[in-house]
């Protein structure tokens, strides 16, 4: 017989699909292999109410067909940490084109659901190095992630380095601008993800590709709030990203410029080493 919860994880994997509009067969197919069940502790479960944010709500049992939804289902309530909505992720895996054989490293892996993911699609023969800060959920991440050996989990600081190169980089806590540290670290072709947030209220995913020498095309792929990324904040930052939102809610970014320049009209919002630009890259194609 067909064991319900594989069964369950697929219908999931497909309303994902659907409800993002992916297009790569592979993101759905990590998202119906992957036991969420792992890496969010026994049921009952407490879930985030997307109605109403400040309020969490609890699941009828703790049947694992529960967690086989589009929900925020919390790690640490006290700290306000959660495993990430599911659409979202799905969302930007499968824009990222994420390659078999490619090297990731993950800052803010919580308990690794996501790394998880991100391990399925690199295969056996690429490698994921998550990085957590917070010791219990680097606690609980790595017994759950014990069944992916290309996965090295660290107990860490993700604002700190130097890293090893790697292909991709993708952050689940929210920073108010790309560290030298992160862009530094990217191959050629190599791609940048992560949370580029306020101090309240919502920021955006930014990606940022490495193209050519050091020139990197940008782009907010939608919307987003996360946890804050300790050691990658800056208040005035956050308030000046706050207000060139407003302007326009990033759609004026094509690029990422770090060589040394004064602030312009073509500045988006300028800041110490780095520059989100209007200047566009030539014959860079935005992602869709």
């Amino acid at each position: 017989m067909t064991d319900p919860i594989e069964t369950r994880r697929r219908f999931y994997a497909e309303e994902l699909r659907f409800t993002t509009h992916m297009s790569s067969a592979r993101v759905q197919g990590a998202f119906a292999t992957v036991p969420r069940e792992r890496f969010v502790g026994d049921g009952p479960w407490r879930v985030k109410s997307l109605w109403n944010l400040a309020d969490y709500w609890t699941t009828e049992d703790a049947d694992p067909q529960n967690v086989y939804h589009d929900i925020l289902i919390a790690l640490d309530e006290t700290l306000g940490l959660n495993n990430g909505q599911p659409s979202l992720w799905a969302f930007l895996f499968d824009r990222l084109g994420v390659a078999a054989g490619e090297q990731v490293l993950h800052l803010g892996s919580g308990t690794g659901y996501y790394t998880a993911i991100l391990a399925e699609l690199v295969g056996n023969e690429g490698s994921v190095t998550a990085i957590e800060i917070e010791p219990s959920m680097a606690e609980r991440a790595r017994p759950a992630l014990a069944p992916w050996p290309q996965i090295i989990l660290v107990h860490g600081d993700g604002a700190s380095g130097p890293f090893s190169p790697v292909d991709l980089i993708v952050a689940s806590a929210g920073a108010t601008h790309p560290l030298p540290i992160w862009i530094d670290a990217l191959k050629p072709g190599g791609r940048l993800l992560f949370p580029m947030t306020v101090t309240r209220g919502p920021g955006g995913m930014l990606l940022v590709r490495r193209h050519d020498g050091d020139e990197f095309s940008a782009q907010f792929l939608c919307a987003a709030a996360f946890y804050e990324f300790a050691g990658a904040r800056d208040t005035d930052v956050a308030s000046r990203l706050d207000q060139a939102l407003t302007r326009d809610r990033g759609a004026g970014v094509n690029s990422l410029r770090r060589e040394p320049h004064p602030e312009d009209e073509g500045c988006w919002l300028h800041g110490d080493g780095w520059c989100l630009s209007r200047r566009e890259i030539t014959a860079v194609p935005k992602a869709s």
